[in-house]
């Protein structure tokens, strides 16, 4: 009941309360996307702070290993369930989806953990960069498969198969992506200047942090509820997957994590990683690179549905399991 109680929550209820009554209320989107560019820089200073206080330990490794398994595992897996229902285009575009990470979630768990006074690894902020990239380029690659099949089923006079599109353009803007790169380029600014960067950062990345993400999760709660009804007429079994595929990617974390012995803090966050799911990177990229997926299933379902649940409810379930059956 705590976790209702945190302000940033609130707020990200707020916002979907508003969008739910159709108010004018919005975040200018230049403003929007300035908070994301600060959480994240501010989440990769902590993080190369905790990095430059610990070292690279064999717990780090081994967190990092981990991040990279779900970052194969879970789209190819994810792939496999949905093409069951979905052509092979939208079982793609959802494997990328739900394969990748979501930032803002991830954010918002390390300030849940740091509310319960729970520690865990700086290094985690570099699994989220590790883990969101692999899924986009399997997505693309199950896509240009696809094209391959569809194109031989074509009989000459009709409408020829979207042309594919080449790996390296995709690998070369999933790997040089903005956010990816400030993330990681101030989690080694903070592990260069250390304690010393950390005291002299101190107003920018705690002080301003918890108004920040409040202000972020207000937008995002808007953007949640007025994407719910692109969902409209959906496949139930499509709804339940946004919120059964999360929580199973979140069981196969928390089994990596009793595994390795890897401390209750890393693996909530391992938890929450391998749960989320992108609804700003991943749909940049597929929306041209699948055109032919539909932007309003996989857009629909990670922000309308799963990113609201992990919010709510995910981010303290994971922590609560994990704190349980892990040490800290």
């Amino acid at each position: 009941m705590q976790s209702f109680l945190d302000p940033a929550i609130l707020f990200f209820v707020f916002g979907i309360l508003a969008g739910t009554v159709r108010s004018n209320l919005e975040i200018p989107p230049q403003i929007s996307r300035f908070l994301s560019l600060y959480l994240l820089m501010a989440l990769g200073l902590k993080g190369g702070f905790a990095l430059a206080k610990s070292g690279l330990t064999g717990e780090v490794a081994v967190s990092l290993g981990c991040a990279i398994f779900l970052a194969v595992a879970v789209p190819l897996a994810g792939y496999a369930v949905l093409r069951r229902v979905l052509s092979g285009f939208d079982a793609a575009a959802l494997a990328a989806t739900y394969g990748s990470v979501s930032a803002v979630t991830f954010i918002t768990a390390v300030q849940h953990l740091d509310n319960q006074g729970l520690t865990y690894g700086g290094h985690m902020a570099a699994a989220m960069a590790l883990m969101e990239s692999p899924a986009i380029v399997m997505a693309v690659v199950l896509a240009n498969l696809a094209r391959q099949a569809q194109a031989t089923r074509h009989a000459r006079g009709q409408a020829a198969a979207e042309p594919m599109v080449p790996l390296k353009k995709i690998l070369h803007e999933s790997l040089t992506d903005g956010t990816q790169l400030l993330l990681l380029a101030a989690m080694v600014i903070g592990m260069l200047t250390g304690q010393a960067g950390q005291a002299a950062m101190q107003p920018f990345t705690g002080d301003l942090f918890k108004g920040m993400l409040a202000f972020f999760l207000l937008d995002m709660g808007l953007l949640a509820a007025r994407n719910i009804g692109g969902l409209k007429g959906k496949s139930f079994w499509l709804l339940a997957y946004a919120i059964a595929g999360p929580v199973c990617h979140a069981g196969a974390a928390l089994t990596l994590g009793l595994l390795t012995g890897m401390s209750a803090g890393n693996t909530a966050l391992l938890m929450v990683l391998a749960a989320s799911a992108s609804y700003i990177a991943v749909p940049a990229v597929v929306r041209h690179a699948i055109p032919e997926a539909s932007p309003s299933l996989y857009f629909g379902m990670s922000l309308g549905l799963t990113f609201p649940f992990n919010i709510l409810v995910g981010v303290p379930l994971y922590t609560f399991i994990a704190h349980r059956l892990l040490p800290a």
